[in-house]
This record gives C-alpha cells, structure tokens and sequence, in this order.
C-alpha cells in the first residue's frame, strides 16, 4: 500500500476525482487520467446494452475525444487487485508503454503503481 500523502500532489488528485467519480455515479470503478498539458478527464464505468467501457477505458477515450495527443498518468478506483490488461492497453495506446497507472481500493488508498507497459 502507498500512503496517499505521500503521492505527488497532481496524482494525488486524480486519485480523488477517480474515487468521487466512482461514489458519485454509484459505479463499480472510478477512474482519472491527466493529459501532457495537465488537464484532467474523469470518468465512471459505462454499462450500457450496447456498449460496456471501464472508467479507465472511458477516461481514456474522453482524452482522445478532447484532443489529448499523450498521457502522464492515469489512475482507477476499484475493487479489483490491479488494472486489467484491456485498461492497460488503453492508457499504453495514448501514452506509452511507461505510463504510470495508479490502482486505488474504495478508499483511495493507493495499493499498486504499474505501468501501462
């Protein structure tokens, strides 16, 4: 586990707007990315019938969407251990294989950093 205070403050955030996303919405994951000029895109799970996203597959896609050309971090909120291989993926198309994913448990304690690698 990481102690949050001791996260760098701009991850720090997008830890926070990942946890409120995921409170907010009532959703099983919360998740935020920050784009190469500092912007923030936040986003929660979609289920819909015709269309299924993880929140960090949609906060991805509401980067690209934006005009985001990389990223410098992402972060999700989640009950599960770590980020799955299909949201590494994403956060690895935007921003290279060495972007730092942070997974947080419901909590926003900060449990793993991996790389979108």
């Amino acid at each position: 586990m990481t102690d949050s205070s001791a996260l760098d403050p701009e991850d720090r955030k997008i830890v926070t707007l990942a946890r409120s996303a995921r409170a907010r919405n009532g959703v099983p994951e919360g998740a935020a990315v920050r784009d190469e000029t500092g912007r923030t895109y936040v986003a929660g799970t979609v289920a819909l019938d015709s269309l299924k996203l993880t929140a960090l597959q949609t906060a991805v896609a509401m980067a690209v969407a934006s005009g985001a050309k990389s990223l410098e971090a992402a972060a999700v909120v989640t009950e599960a251990e770590t980020a799955s291989d299909e949201d590494r993926a994403a956060v690895r198309d935007l921003g290279g294989a060495q972007t730092p994913v942070l997974v947080a448990g419901p909590d926003g304690t900060v449990r793993t950093t991996v790389t979108a690698g």
